[in-house]
């Protein structure tokens, strides 16, 4: 089998992007599933109804997300009523929404696991221990595991932790694809960071001029989506789904 993941989906542009050119992605990679990353679908960042649906009706099988999860008013409401919208499953309990989606395709099943890093972001419950716990609940080999982090040290310790574990991690948030693909311990794909699907010439996604400022001046900027054209990052991993053991990674760009 094959999965394709999209790294984080950025605003008009990225949502665009993705449902002019998905589909024909999915057919050149011959993909049998798709798990994008929307945390930062609607405009601003934070999911609505809206851009989590575009989502959908694109080609999303599963959608993941991070620490903008909670960023709009109305996205408790979401969770708790979209079954395939996933927040990072080490908030606390009681948190609405959920962490573990498994999709029963016929023929076999896989788990989406989305987690949060805790260096440099919010103190959730430690990621390790979280996903050790899911881990041991799950009845599939196929585990798919989208780390949303900032830190490139907690992505790696969390891609050998889970080496021959799980079929694959991708790290997420950063918004720049790493070339650091691999398959660990000949079982788990990786990747540092799967990278940003959103206006290419941008600085993560905003327009550059006040991001420079930012940086440069140390003043409030108000900042806005680039309007150069979107290209289209993510990785696609072959896996045998009998024994949940992936077999190639591979990065892709779309422009």
């Amino acid at each position: 089998m094959r999965l394709l993941f999209v790294g984080d989906v950025v605003g008009r542009s990225g949502c665009d992007f993705l449902k002019k050119h998905l589909g024909n992605i999915k057919r050149e990679y011959r993909i049998d599933f798709t798990v994008i990353n929307g945390e930062n679908s609607a405009p601003g960042n934070g999911v609505t109804r809206k851009s989590v649906e575009e989502l959908i009706t694109s080609g999303a099988d599963v959608v993941t997300t991070g620490n903008h999860c909670f960023r709009r008013r109305e996205a408790t409401d979401i969770y708790d009523s979209v079954d395939t919208l996933l927040r990072p499953a080490n908030y606390p309990e009681g948190v609405c929404g959920k962490g573990v989606y498994t999709a029963d395709l016929g023929f076999t099943s896989l788990a989406v696991v989305n987690l949060q890093g805790v260096v440099y972001l919010e103190p959730l419950e430690n990621p390790f221990e979280t996903v050790d716990r899911i881990i041991d609940g799950l009845d599939t080999p196929n585990i798919f595991v989208d780390f949303h982090a900032e830190a490139t040290s907690e992505k790696k310790a969390m891609g050998h932790y889970l080496a021959g574990r799980v079929t694959a991690v991708f790290g997420t948030h950063t918004h720049v694809q790493t070339a650091d693909e691999i398959i660990l311990n000949g079982h788990t794909a990786y990747i540092t960071d799967a990278g940003m699907t959103g206006p290419e010439l941008s600085v993560l996604g905003v327009d550059i001029r006040p991001a420079v400022d930012k940086q440069r001046f140390h003043y409030p900027v108000m900042f806005t989506e680039s309007k150069n054209p979107a290209f289209l990052n993510g990785a696609v991993v072959e896996f045998d789904e009998k024994l949940g053991k992936a077999t190639k990674i591979q990065r892709i760009i779309k422009r």
